[in-house]
């Protein structure tokens, strides 16, 4: 799973939750702009309820709780970092995954892919990684 999306592939990530590498690094994105912490403390791999769990849940709770103190997301954007599966075929759903994850329109989500051009863990294929920027606006409230 990257991105919400089943990709085939002749590996396959390991994690405690379902190992979404992308979205992952969205919630932390999402948790850290809104000063909560990080994904570890909202989800630690030491509770059993987590075991397997899937991360576009995991999203949702997240994004549910940055809305709780009044933030929406403007836009996001993201790199997945992996020699293979080449990715470029599956972006768009990718978007429109995370997308539907944060009822945002998926124009205002960017998703690029980068290799390691054969250097480096990324490049022999022992790992992946994922980045995420994203932007929040406060909705004021009048008083």
């Amino acid at each position: 799973m990257i991105g919400g999306v089943a990709i085939p592939h002749d590996n396959t990530a390991v994690g405690h939750s379902d190992a979404d590498v992308l979205l992952h690094a969205v919630i932390d994105a999402l948790l850290g702009a809104a000063a909560l912490g990080d994904i570890g403390e909202l989800y630690p791999d030491t509770d059993e309820a987590n075991r397997g769990r899937d991360s576009g849940e995991m999203l949702r709770e997240a994004y549910r709780r940055v809305q709780e103190l009044g933030y929406q997301v403007v836009n996001l954007d993201s790199i997945v970092f992996a020699q293979r599966p080449k990715l470029s075929q599956y972006k768009a759903a990718i978007c429109q995954r995370i997308a539907d994850l944060l009822e945002i329109d998926p124009s205002r989500v960017g998703v690029k892919a980068k290799t390691g051009e054969g250097v480096g863990p990324i490049g022999r294929e022992e790992a992946i990684a994922a980045e995420c920027t994203v932007l929040l606006s406060k909705q004021l409230t009048e008083e």
